[in-house]
């Protein structure tokens, strides 16, 4: 039987179509797995997460997170770009990472002026390491780490900046890190076991402390409540208290800061005095009926008429606790109310409402402008002329007015992080790493504490600052803070260098 022989053309024809087919049979499934990743890809190290597809993850500023920081990210990418630039010359760097909820709803106690405002401190504390008035190597790129609304993402982010840490970005440092949440706090927990440096910038909870290379540069509510009472007892007649507190569990800023002040206002020397048990609402609970509560708590202050108010909650919690407050009966009484430092994350238009409702309305902050020029001893001027009217940052953001102190609180963070950099790089760029800053920290005492814009910094052993100043601030009906004084928990802080 003759063999049947096929033309060469015609078999070759046949082997490529049967390689094409198997070729497409795993191409086909790869690629529509492959087509899913890119609709999920906001950028490189940034992926759509959530029912609200929000971006997360972690960028050198070539993506920003929401529209209103592209000036800010804009620079940083700038700066990022020139020290990639400068290292192909041989000019050593390492990254530090800026970490909290940039994509923002209502759920969120940060604002988004808070939240650029921190950005912008972060790129001014990076410019100043690099090429400014502290220039020192090895140099620092700045990365901006976003965990989503309320933190829902952080597991993602953080994920991926521990793979920076040996990675070409050599991430040394996360700072900034959020509010006092349980999301946050976990999050502190897994950058520490990584070996990461973590410096807090306006995480101020007090039972989130002795966490193995974690420091913060804010007070913690203990320090706020026993400021605020220290300029009580010491500059004003107001004797009588009761304490407002939100007692949703997961609101960790709240419960250190009520109990802090239960504990440090009561003086029978000086007639200080609680007039009725905490009051206590539950912004927790579905569908807002927190707000419903705060309804009912006028008319039993108007039966206690304590001459202090003071709110542990949230920003948010407090306007709407000031509106019901406005309709009480007992208008003939005067109430000053007393707030912790998120009061600083109301925007002016917020402030202003606050103060229509007859109402003294003061709080703890973490920061203000005006701190140097009240207490130079206090405060670095070096360090403060960036924020004064008409200086850099005014340069560098002329619309952007920046009236709640985030920036400062920032700019220490970041600048507590570069100091361990330049402190651990005594033995040469390449012993620069998470571990060897992260052990800097507590070098950073005397001589070489933290020349802040909020005040000098030195950090005790559980990574708490050492009676950090806190600055007492009034509202004002134009939407700003006004100063009212420096004190901090023994009611001096201590003198700078």
């Amino acid at each position: 039987m003759r063999r049947l022989e096929w033309p060469l053309h015609i078999v070759r024809r046949v082997v490529i179509g049967v390689v094409v087919l198997a070729v497409l049979a795993v191409a086909i499934p790869l690629g529509i797995r492959w087509i899913g990743d890119v609709r999920a890809r906001c950028d490189d190290g940034v992926v759509k997460r959530g029912e609200n597809k929000e971006c997360v993850g972690v960028t050198d500023g070539s993506y920003h997170f929401a529209g209103h920081l592209a000036a800010v990210v804009k620079k940083i990418k700038e700066e990022n770009d020139k020290v990639s630039k400068e290292a192909e010359e041989g000019e050593p760097y390492v990254s530090v990472a800026y970490l909290t909820s940039f994509t923002l709803t209502n759920d969120d106690s940060n604002s988004e002026d808070s939240v650029r405002h921190e950005l912008e401190g972060a790129y001014l504390a990076q410019y100043r390491h690099n090429r400014g008035d502290l220039a020192s190597s090895p140099k620092i790129r700045l990365l901006i780490a976003n965990t989503g609304s309320s933190s829902a993402h952080w597991n993602y982010t953080v994920d991926e900046l521990i793979d920076r840490m040996d990675s070409a970005d050599k991430l040394v440092a996360v700072t900034g890190l959020g509010p006092s949440t349980d999301p946050n706090l976990e999050a502190l927990r897994k950058l520490s076991k990584s070996g990461l440096a973590t410096v807090a910038s306006t995480m101020t909870a007090t039972n989130i402390q002795g966490i193995s290379g974690f420091v913060r540069v804010s007070p913690t509510n203990v320090d706020e409540a026993y400021a605020a009472t220290a300029y009580l007892k010491g500059s004003t007649k107001l004797r009588t208290a009761v304490v407002v507190q939100d007692a949703a569990k997961t609101n960790l800023y709240a419960a250190t800061l009520g109990t802090a002040f239960t504990e440090a206002f009561p003086d029978k020397k000086t007639g200080h005095r609680l007039v009725a048990e905490r009051m206590t609402f539950d912004s927790s609970v579905p569908g807002g009926a927190w707000k419903n509560e705060l309804r009912y708590f006028p008319a039993q202050l108007c039966d206690t008429r304590p001459q202090v108010i003071y709110f542990a909650g949230r920003g948010r919690h407090l306007t709407n606790f000031l509106d019901s407050l406005a309709n009480r009966s007992c208008t003939d009484h005067t109430f000053t109310v007393l707030a912790g430092d998120d009061t600083s994350n109301l925007d002016r238009e917020q402030i202003a409402h606050a103060v229509e409702n007859d109402v003294t309305v003061l709080f703890t902050g973490l920061a203000h402008r005006d701190m140097w020029r009240a207490d130079p001893r206090r405060v670095s001027e070096r360090s403060a002329r960036y924020f004064q009217q008409g200086g850099q940052m005014d340069e560098w953001f002329p619309t952007d007015d920046r009236y709640d102190g985030q920036d400062i609180m920032a700019h220490d963070a970041v600048l507590t992080a570069a100091e361990g950099i330049r402190m651990a790089a005594i033995g040469g760029p390449d012993s620069v790493t998470g571990i060897t800053v992260r052990r800097m920290f507590h070098q950073m005492n005397g001589p070489q504490q933290v020349a802040g814009a909020s005040g000098f910094i030195s950090f005790q052993n559980n990574g708490n600052p050492r009676n950090k100043a806190v600055p007492i601030l009034r509202l004002n009906a134009q939407g700003r803070a006004e100063l009212v004084e420096v004190s901090s928990a023994q009611g001096k802080p201590p003198e700078g260098q």
